[in-house]
């Protein structure tokens, strides 16, 4: 009977470590990890699209500025009367127009560079603040598993604890084979009640009940189907 007890606690132990393994909150963790990734992965690719869009718009800008400088100069020799020949004002005249022709393309490629800028940092803004909740989902799932964890260890230790003096009286040789059933199959004993195995639910022939019957109370008895070791009570039928 006290075999029975130690399976009791060590079924309940068993109980306690799958669930700690199998916990909801784990897969939410899990799955929080694996968006977290994505969109770490979705922010990294913005922002260097953001970056690169922001040394195309610097130079798009120099390039409109340096265009605009030389204009301001033509003009200004120009105004200054510092041109006097007919065929060199017109010459001039042509350039200007040239430039202000130049000035009007870079300007419009400028403007569709700001555009594309302003998309990109809008993206990546909005990639930001969803990285920033799922790190906020995270930390709350993550100290939800650890608390219930917590919790499990807590009662797996209460087991340990109530499982010492259970073993008080077992024989070292049943013991033994107990342990090493365990190691296979997770409990190594279960009770024989209404004939029948506790462990795998098999019903006993009448003749292995025959033969349990004329067997001596502290001979060990074991499961044909699944090897355990049957417990004998005044439930077993006998």
């Amino acid at each position: 009977m006290k075999l029975l007890d130690v399976c009791e606690l060590d079924s309940r132990a068993l109980q306690l470590r799958h669930r700690r393994a199998h916990l909801p909150q784990s897969a939410v963790v899990a799955e929080l990890k694996a968006s977290k990734k994505t969109t770490d992965d979705a922010v990294r690719d913005a922002r260097v699209i953001r970056d690169d869009l922001e040394r195309v718009q610097k130079k798009a800008d120099a390039d409109v500025e340096a265009v605009k400088t030389r204009r301001r100069r033509d003009q200004e020799r120009m105004d200054s009367g510092a041109i006097s020949s007919a065929k060199d004002l017109e010459r001039m005249q042509h350039e200007l127009a040239t430039l202000d022709r130049r000035i009007s393309v870079l300007e419009d490629e400028e403007l569709e560079v700001m555009e594309q800028l302003e998309e990109a940092q809008a993206k990546l803004t909005r990639l930001e603040a969803e990285l920033a909740e799922i790190d906020e989902k995270l930390a709350v799932a993550v100290d939800s598993v650890e608390v219930e964890t917590s919790k499990i260890d807590g009662e797996l230790a209460g087991v340990a604890e109530e499982r010492e003096p259970a073993l008080e009286g077992i024989p070292d040789d049943l013991l033994a084979l107990y342990t090493r059933l365990s190691e296979k199959m997770g409990v190594g004993a279960a009770e024989l009640r209404a004939r029948r195995c506790g462990g795998c639910n098999l019903q006993l022939d009448p003749a292995e009940i025959s033969r349990i019957r004329r067997l001596a109370a502290d001979e060990v008895v074991r499961c044909e189907e699944c090897s355990r070791i049957l417990v004998r009570t005044a439930e077993s039928g006998l």
